[in-house]
Parts: structure tokens; sequence; C-alpha cells
């Protein structure tokens, strides 16, 4: 089973819903970077459960523990181990699923794959994991500010309310998207995106939604040309996020509609000496490699396989059974998954930031090779 995110600044994350509790270990992220705590519980609470009316009541403090890598305030180079221990479980709300499979969730592969599973609450394929995703995300966070490099993401679309605004008219300050329950920088649209999860929420069902995402102050340079490039690490990042059913980064599916001599971004160079691009449809990534122009892409979410209805469905032993609608669940997941989006492009882009370090260091040795003496 991979548990494992990264190359360089790479994660390994642990514990599922219902057990004791849920971490990850940092490995890779450099020494002598201040450590803000307050910071991190910051990002966590924007994630945790309980927080409104549209979101799931499970109540979790989700407070932050650090067991290691952490010495008067700063990092040590050494792993870093942070745990949140898990509080609200009710794993009787799960005893009638313990042989069935619920529609659309992970019951049945996980079952096939490993010829057992735990069905509170999905366990390790819960979307509780993404929590030890945003601690680390937190800390990738901390580093890369350190950088000049800023992620920002928003709620640009749910069910079929779409926000038809480019981000460059947005304020996309950590004010403004926190200034609503939905995280969706425009009010008016804010207030709709509301009203259609909390009828969704009223009827028992669920809906899904889109979070865009924009990195600033990315250097050029990032990225491989082949096989890691950078939007397909981005892609992959995203994917691996529960109930993700898209990734699309610069003019994505709405390019193919444009021809080239209007796709083309046309290169220039400002009164700084910088090379510029006069448009943007390639999101700040061409090639694989980052071209040092904002970046930015969206990611699709599903409506929650979870609904509060009974569903027909089959047991373990291939015999027809009502799955019932019970647990608490979010009718809708894109406002507690705007904080994840952001962790996961901030660990692609710390990893990255170090890659290119490494790659910088080979070519400066390349260029003196060491005479083997005999």
């Amino acid at each position: 089973m991979s548990n494992t995110f990264g190359k360089i600044f790479r994660i390994t994350t642990f514990g599922e819903s219902h057990g004791t509790a849920v971490g990850v270990v940092i490995d890779g992220c450099p020494a002598g970077i201040p450590f803000d705590l307050d910071f991190i519980q910051r990002e966590m609470y924007r994630r945790r459960p309980g927080q409104s009316k549209i979101t799931t009541q499970r109540q979790e403090g989700d407070e932050v523990k650090v067991l290691s890598g952490i010495f008067e305030g700063y990092t040590q180079g050494t792993p870093i181990t942070l745990a949140v221990w898990n509080e609200d479980q009710r794993s009787k709300d799960y005893s009638h699923i313990a042989d069935k499979y619920r529609p659309s969730h992970a019951d049945y592969t996980w079952q096939t794959k490993y010829g057992t599973r735990d069905y509170r609450g999905g366990g390790r394929s819960s979307a509780r994991e993404t929590l030890a995703r945003v601690a680390a995300g937190a800390v990738a966070k901390l580093f890369l500010n350190h950088l000049g490099i800023r992620i920002a993401a928003y709620v640009s679309q749910v069910g079929a309310l779409k926000l038809d605004k480019s981000y460059l008219q947005l304020d996309l300050s950590e004010a403004a998207i926190e200034s609503n329950i939905v995280r969706c920088p425009d009010s008016a649209m804010a207030e709709q995106m509301i009203a259609l999860i909390d009828e969704v929420r009223k009827n028992r069902d669920t809906i899904g939604g889109v979070v865009s995402c924009v990195i600033k102050g990315a250097p050029a340079g990032l990225g491989e040309p082949v096989f890691d490039k950078l939007h397909a690490e981005l892609g992959k990042a995203m994917l691996s996020i529960n109930a993700v059913k898209g990734f699309e980064y610069g003019s994505g599916f709405d390019g193919v509609a444009m021809l080239g001599s209007q796709h083309n971004d046309v290169f220039y160079t400002d009164e700084k000496g910088q090379v510029r691009t006069r448009s943007n449809h390639s999101g700040g990534i061409q090639g694989g490699i980052s071209n040092g122009e904002d970046i930015y892409f969206r990611v699709a979410f599903k409506p929650v396989a979870t609904i509060m209805q009974d569903q027909e469905s089959i047991n373990q032993s291939g015999e027809q059974v009502v799955v019932s609608g019970k647990g608490r669940h979010d009718p809708c997941v894109v406002p507690r998954a705007v904080p994840i989006v952001e962790a996961m492009a901030a660990l692609v882009m710390a990893d990255f930031v170090l890659r290119n370090q490494v790659v910088k260091l080979e070519h400066i040795v390349s260029a003196y090779p060491v005479q083997n003496s005999l």
C-alpha cells in the first residue's frame, strides 16, 4: 500500500478515520525553517469538520501534536512527526454496513484488493486522512513563504452555479476567501452557493463542485520535461484527494476551441529585464516546466457518495440489500477541500524547489569533474 508522496520533500501519512490518531511524518524539510505551530493549527481549523451548517457535524478539535523534528522553534532537518488524536468517533453508526458495499465508495474495491476492510467511516480510505496532508502542507507553506511563493484556493463552482470571473478579477486574500462559509471570494455568488448546499442538505442529498487554485511567485525552471512534468505532478496530487474526478490547468478543456494564434503566449521582456508572456493560457507551465507566470488550475469534486437516503446494493455474499443513510457527512465537500487543495499544491511546489536545487548543484559539480588517481 502506498502511503508516501514526494521525492525530496516527502510525506508519509498514517491512521484511520476511527482509529486512535491520524498523522504524518515529513522527511526532507530543510533545517532552520521557523516552525509556526499557530499557523499550522489555523490551517487545520480550515479543514476540520463541524465548522458550519454546510459541513459534517462530526466534532473534532483537530489539535496538532508535534512528536519530533522541532527544537527551539526551528526545523532540524530530521523527520517531523505531527499527529492528531481522534475524539468524536461513533463507530456504531457504521455497524449496519459491516458487510455491505456502499454505492460509489471504496468498500468493494478495498475488500477485493486486500481481503479485509475497516468499515468504520471507511478506515484508511476516509477523507479524514487528508488532515495529515493539511498539516504537512502547512509546513511546506512555511518553507515556500520564505521564497515568496504563495498559494490560494477558493470555491469557484457548486453544482451548476459557476463563478464566471477570472482569478485576476478576484480578491484572493485570506480575508476575502475566509469571509464566508463556502470560501468563495465573490460574496453574491457565495450566498447563492450556500443556499444551494443547504437546500441539498435538507433534501438529504449531496452536490459536487470545483475548487480553483492559484500559485504566485513560482520561479521559472521548476519541473521536469518528460515524466515528472510540474503539471503532471500537480494533477497526481489533486487526483489523490478523496472525491476528485477532474483536473485541468491553464486554458484546460476550453483551450480546444481556440486557434493556435489565439492560444499562444507571446514572450516579451518587461521593464525589469524579466522574460514574461502577454497572456497565460499555458497556466504558468510550458513543456512541463514553470515559466515564471502564475500557475493556475481547477479541481472537480463529485457529490459526496454517502447520502441520507436508502440505496440498493449488495453485501459481501452477493445478496441484494438496502444501504440506509446514516452517519455525519458533508452535503458538499468543496468548502473543506479548499485547504486540502492548497496543501497538496504546497507539497508539490516544495518538492520541486528542492529538486531544482539538487539539479543546479549537480550542474555545478559536473563542470568540475573529479580526477581519479591510481
